[in-house]
């Protein structure tokens, strides 16, 4: 037995090597604001999920260090929550304008959770095939029939959806899309699960914080309420700038899934010095100040798009802060990531099965924090070190 996985393990090693997909942890030892220090390099961070910059926010750190305790000694429900959990459920509940939220150690958990508690053998997860990993890992783990839809397509999801009306149905997407940087049509995929008894699900990992009044995200941009999507995420980890995640929603759906989501009864909770530091973010948001980051955040994705454009670069139809350039090939990615990086800048090559087959990519991302003159380097860098992709045959769904 270890000897026949052992070969299997060596096999797709050297199949992962030959298609240049091995995939390299690389060690950051300091940061300072989009400054990082990366294997001993100081680089310009442009592949990270911190938005807004909150991260290394003084209001952020504060509240993290003023916290009671490190860690919370246990699950939620025997004895690990805290007034500092209570108070980010609170607080996230108001924030998003829905009756009650409920804290998960992640996002991919969290989305485990939710589809693993809501559904079950006989009932259907209608899916978005550029949705993330972790929506995809929970419809399959629930046991449910699993059915994708062509990217965006909310009619394409209305067909799926028709003929089970006897099923429980969940229609699942991201609002903003982790690798493409588009929105969901949030409002067209909300009446379909209307039209046809479905409950739609948001992801907003990418788009709260960043979109709609107050940053309330992807789903407040598209102008719906909780009653239009019952249920939605919010990760910690992007434009909160910490770790850990929330559903939010109606009080029937939280409460079942306090009472029967397995990854969140049966792990220790977040710990308390988090929960205080994402509360702090929290409000940091829906303040002005907030939405002065929002604007300069804006501000510098324009200024990104306009420069690309002028030097015809093909980047992908995104007006967030994930700016995918397209290059096909794993090699042509690799290359210019490796060229960017000896210029000064850190923009990671993303390789499938993260994206799909000759999709491979640069995922830019856009902070806050940036400056014009760093923008404007990063711009000239890729000017100095583009060409044109040897390999393409990327598909819109």
């Amino acid at each position: 037995m270890q000897r026949l996985l052992s070969q299997r393990i060596a096999a797709l090693r050297e199949a992962r090597r030959a298609a240049q997909r091995t995939r390299v942890c690389r060690v950051v030892t300091q940061r300072e604001g989009v400054q990082c220090v990366v294997d001993g390099r100081t680089l310009l961070n442009f592949c990270s999920n911190d938005y807004l910059g909150l991260s290394q926010h003084p209001q952020v750190i504060a509240a993290l260090h003023a916290a009671s305790s490190a860690g919370s000694t246990a699950s939620h429900l025997v004895c690990g929550q805290s007034a500092e959990h209570a108070g980010l459920e609170a607080a996230l509940a108001r924030w998003q304008q829905a009756p009650r939220a409920l804290l998960f150690g992640s996002g991919y958990l969290a989305n485990l959770a939710v589809l693993q508690a809501l559904l079950g053998k006989g009932d259907v997860c209608v899916q978005d095939k550029r949705n993330h990993a972790s929506l995809i890992d929970g419809a399959r783990l629930s046991g449910c029939t699993l059915r994708r839809y062509p990217h965006t397509d909310a009619q394409a999801a209305a067909r799926q959806l028709h003929g089970d009306a006897q099923a429980v149905a969940v229609l699942a997407t991201d609002g903003v899309f982790s690798m493409d940087g588009d929105v969901a049509p949030l409002a067209e995929l909300a009446a379909v699960a209307h039209a046809h008894d479905a409950l739609l699900y948001v992801d907003d990992a990418h788009g709260a914080g960043v979109l709609g009044a107050h940053g309330r995200g992807s789903i407040a941009a598209a102008g719906l309420a909780v009653e239009d999507a019952p249920l939605r995420l919010i990760t910690f980890g992007k434009a909160l700038g910490g770790v850990g995640a929330a559903v939010v929603g109606t009080d029937e759906l939280i409460e079942h899934l306090l009472q029967t989501a397995r990854p969140g009864i049966y792990t220790t909770a977040l710990p308390p010095m988090q929960a205080a530091a994402t509360r702090a973010a929290v409000q940091v948001v829906q303040s002005v100040q907030g939405d002065a980051l929002r604007a300069q955040l804006h501000a510098n994705i324009a200024r990104f798009r306009l420069g690309a454009a002028q030097l015809g670069l093909p980047l992908m139809a995104s007006d967030t802060a994930i700016q995918p350039l397209l290059m096909g090939a794993d090699a042509d990615a690799l290359a210019l990531s490796a060229a960017l990086e000896a210029a000064g800048y850190w923009a990671s090559a993303i390789r499938p099965p993260t994206v799909p087959e000759g999709s491979a990519r640069l995922r830019i991302t856009l902070s806050a924090a940036h400056t014009a003159q760093q923008i404007d380097g990063l711009l000239d860098a890729l000017a100095r070190s583009y060409t044109p992709p040897t390999q393409m045959y990327f598909s819109s769904v």
